[in-house]
């Protein structure tokens, strides 16, 4: 197998990020995205512009939702015992984020975990942001479709026996499924029980070409032309979660989750062909 090479999709999303955070009334905060992104992210940002008018959109609300529940699981409230919150959280091919660095609490460990090619050249961006405090994760290269990211986890000092909150955003679209099921299996069977993992996913036709929709077909052109291909695609995650061994799952699409933050619902955004997954190898974890 080849060398990966670092992730472009990665300055894409920092680029709107960056956008979304300069809104007035602005679902995120990132003050971090624009030099991520640079002008190579915003340079292909205003190229997806041109056939897909709700991108920036689409991507504050998958960062809004899911910084809620990393504030949301990370808590401890006053009196609170040590296994009520997640002290350690994960960011499975974690890309251009800087949750590490946006929403640290004390006490709480920050992983990320991503291709060494696209890991390399983030701390190299990171370098040149002032101010950023680079200590605020600890970085752990892995290959998904090589190595065992828990081993390389626990080696860099994650505590495989206490709950944590994994995210993996941005990612299962460009796996094959037994690179996602392996991943999967380790984190409901190796990983502390009270462990909760959020995930997105695209649904099977939009990956595989059924959409004949034009901006559908000029955005799985765009990710090709970048080298990173769609592989993976569901239109139920369910029963590979149920057979990988977890044991609660909620899912809810782009359209339910804007409604929630925005307030609004448009059909023709058809935010509704992707979706977010919590899930726990608890069959009742602490309810959210």
């Amino acid at each position: 197998m080849t060398e990966r090479h670092a992730s472009r999709t990665a300055l894409l999303v920092a680029a709107y990020r960056a956008r979304a955070s300069r809104r007035d009334n602005a679902l995120i905060s990132d003050p971090w995205a624009e030099g991520l992104a640079g002008p190579d992210g915003e340079a292909l940002a205003a190229k997806v512009d041109g056939f897909l008018n709700e991108r920036e959109l689409w991507i504050a609300v998958r960062t809004a939702y899911l910084d809620e529940h990393v504030v949301h699981w990370t808590k401890r409230e006053p009196g609170a015992t040590e296994a009520s919150s997640r002290r350690q959280v994960v960011l499975l091919g974690a890309g251009l984020d800087a949750r590490a660095a946006r929403l640290a609490q004390p006490g709480v460990r920050f992983f990320e975990v991503d291709q060494p090619a696209s890991q390399a050249e983030k701390l190299a961006r990171l370098g040149k942001v002032s101010g950023y405090p680079i200590d605020a994760a600890t970085y752990v290269p892995c290959d998904f479709e090589k190595d065992d990211f828990l081993e390389r986890l626990v080696h860099a000092g994650f505590d495989a026996a206490a709950p944590a909150l994994i995210v993996w955003e941005g990612v299962t679209y460009y796996l094959p499924e037994a690179a996602i099921r392996a991943t999967l299996r380790r984190v409901a069977k190796d990983c502390d029980p009270g462990s909760v993992l959020l995930f997105d996913y695209f649904t099977r036709g939009f990956v595989e070409g059924a959409s004949r929709a034009a901006a559908d077909e000029q955005t799985r052109g765009l990710v090709e032309e970048l080298g990173e291909r769609f592989v993976f695609g569901t239109n139920d995650p369910l029963p590979m979660l149920h057979e990988e061994g977890f044991r609660h799952v909620r899912s809810v699409s782009f359209d339910e989750i804007c409604l929630s933050i925005t307030g609004t619902y448009s059909r023709e955004r058809q935010f509704r062909f992707q979706r977010i997954v919590r899930a726990s190898a608890l069959r009742a974890p602490a309810a959210y």
